[in-house]
């Protein structure tokens, strides 16, 4: 039986963070930061059933076109990430009341939208990137068993192309799932590698006041190849989904309207139209 103090349960009986209890969620998930984020999603729907928030989690669950679906923002960064998908696999996978995880397991499907920013110049502001792989530049999920889940070839290879200083934590990563690949891809995506940083500024090589470690780390990461797979964005979730996805037996993938170019300097001039560009685009694709 898990015990109380590592499976914390509010007094109705709903997971601690998210505020949810098993009947709230679909088993086909989008996740957006924004907690601002899930209306803009959830006003195509046919209904809403039910709708909570607690701090910056906020789930929305309803029908689109008539599949069920739910909506979650997560917030910023793989902290998040950890108590989201942690919560969010309790509320299928273990018996709230017994404490025990259950003999059958489900596997959700879960899609990030998220805004980004490209780090290669013919990857324009207001296109569409799918992370086929997630790039952990963070810690994370070093506090779990991912030898067996983990690129092992493209880790060392980016390491070695990077001169990683290994004071900051060995990077990883994590191939996103086929299934929803091959679901959500179309001729209008571009694909690649998502970095995943543990931090908006310094993390992400940007100076304001602050020097970083390591001032050519973005541009290493734009020349960065591994057979036909290059580094296409840079964002702060995708590598602790699909790590904790796979761990747990649930299908991710992460797709990003990209507002910013960091290699040309450029910003989307309406990015609130791209995000719900492809806001439109992964609601169609789950009805298909």
């Amino acid at each position: 039986m898990i015990k109380s103090s590592e499976l914390i349960l509010n007094p109705d009986g709903s997971v601690y963070h998210l505020n949810l209890k098993p009947e709230h969620i679909a088993h086909d998930i989008i996740f957006v930061g924004d907690q601002n984020r899930v209306e803009k999603i959830t006003q195509f729907f046919d209904n809403i059933e039910f709708s909570t928030q607690k701090r910056e989690f906020k789930t929305q669950t309803g029908t689109y076109k008539g599949k069920r679906i739910t909506v979650m923002s997560t917030g910023i960064g793989p902290d998040n990430i950890d108590i989201t998908m942690n919560e969010l696999d309790a509320l299928v996978n273990i018996d709230l009341e017994t404490r025990k995880p259950k003999k059958e397991l489900t596997s959700l499907n879960i899609v990030r939208i998220g805004t980004s920013g490209s780090l290669q110049k013919d990857i324009p502001v207001d296109s569409f990137v799918m992370g086929e792989f997630g790039l952990g530049l963070d810690n994370m999920m070093r506090s779990y068993l991912i030898e067996d889940i983990v690129e092992k070839d493209m880790e060392k290879a980016f390491i070695k192309h990077t001169n990683w200083d290994l004071k900051k934590g060995t990077p990883y990563i994590f191939a996103c799932s086929e299934t929803m690949k091959n679901k959500f891809d179309s001729d209008q995506i571009h694909k690649g590698i998502t970095g995943t940083a543990g931090g908006f500024y310094g993390p992400q090589g940007r100076v304001l006041r602050l020097d970083i470690q390591d001032p050519e780390l973005n541009g290493k990461m734009d020349n960065f190849k591994f057979g036909e797979t290059r580094m296409a964005n840079l964002e702060m979730e995708t590598s602790a989904i699909y790590g904790l996805g796979k761990l747990l037996g649930h299908n991710c993938l992460s797709l990003n309207a990209i507002i910013a170019n960091r290699a040309n300097g450029t910003f989307s001039a309406d990015p609130y139209k791209a995000v719900d560009a492809l806001i439109q685009y992964t609601l169609g694709k789950f009805v298909e």
